[in-house]
């Protein structure tokens, strides 16, 4: 009779850590957007971009920096305006004297963690300097490629109210995003906490005494651990069955793309390794699907008259696929 062979589990006792860190100190300053500090910190894990909607003053500028302030990697603020040039973000080349030459100095892009504050104010000129470095983690100026450092994450912002003198997302630089994130209104009880906070002058001291839990080195090391985790041949086909039917449903016009089964099974992975898991679950699946696709479809024009919605739709399809087991 052959030995039974067991599978050395993966370590993720560092990780957990790291994350319950970040989970504790940014919890103690925002207040009731659990779910968005997870997807915050699955997205840097996964490395993917993160796309964070909501009105004004919901935290969402917050967020992001805290997140950024908890790791100990540089950081880069670009609030787009309507008259912001791709020069701005991407840094231009200007004429040295001295050498008879152009020297090219770095724009603001150049960083680990990238906040880009109201990203719909700059029109698609400057929302296209986006285009090669969230998808190639690059950037190309008067025929050179200069690299980005790992990590390289962009958080962007945008109102999804307000849209005079704003410039839709297209869909192509959306699909870059790997979470679509909606920042809501606090409740009651939460709101009172917020004032009480800002009234005993809490929020400042808590922010000050933020600190960095996650170095690049680790942040690396984290993400081939994520890389490596296990996934069931099964849940990979559930996954992209979730993403098919988008592509067959009646009330989109536009499916998703492959890239979006990708999102979906890598940001799963992130999401089983911050619960202590070196496995995916169908649920992990679940839970990641809504932000994953709800960016990357679009109604039918009928059905968006009716109030349905995106995250609706892939509600819809969840509970008409089977669950795999």
């Amino acid at each position: 009779m052959e030995p039974e062979i067991f599978n050395e589990r993966t370590d993720l006792t560092e990780l957990n850590q790291a994350v319950d860190q970040i989970r504790q100190s940014l919890g103690s300053i925002i207040i009731g957007q659990k779910e968005t500090i997870d997807f915050l910190i699955a997205a840097l894990l996964a490395d993917g971009h993160i796309l964070l909607e909501g009105v004004p003053g919901v935290a969402k500028t917050l967020s992001a920096k805290l997140v950024a302030k908890s790791i100990d990697a540089s950081f880069s603020r670009i609030q787009f305006t309507p008259d912001l040039m791709p020069s701005d973000v991407l840094g231009t080349s200007v004429f040295d004297p001295r050498s008879s030459s152009f020297e090219y100095r770095k724009g603001p892009i150049f960083g680990h963690i990238i906040l880009v504050d109201e990203i719909n104010r700059a029109p698609a000129k400057t929302q296209s300097a986006l285009f090669e470095v969230m998808e190639e983690r690059q950037i190309t100026v008067d025929g050179h490629t200069y690299p980005m450092d790992e990590p390289f994450m962009v958080l962007a912002t945008q109102n999804p109210i307000e849209q005079e003198g704003t410039y839709r997302l297209p869909e192509a630089q959306l699909d870059r995003f790997l979470f679509k994130i909606e920042v809501k209104y606090p409740t009651l009880e939460e709101e009172i906490i917020i004032l009480q906070n800002q009234h005993q002058q809490k929020l400042e001291v808590e922010i000050n005494a933020v600190e960095a839990v996650l170095s690049i080195d680790k942040i690396k090391k984290c993400r081939a651990i994520i890389k490596a985790l296990h996934v069931e041949p099964k849940l990979i086909e559930y996954a992209a069955r979730i993403t098919h039917e988008t592509r067959n449903n009646k009330s989109l016009y536009l499916g998703a793309s492959p890239r979006a089964s990708l999102a979906m099974i890598n940001s799963a992975k992130a999401i089983a390794a911050m619960q202590g898991r070196d496995f995916v679950t169908p649920e992990d699946i679940i839970k990641v699907a809504a932000p994953v696709l709800a960016h990357r479809i679009m109604l039918t024009p009928d059905k968006e008259m009716e109030g349905l919605t995106p995250a609706d739709v892939v509600a819809q399809i969840i509970q008409k696929l089977e669950i795999p087991r």
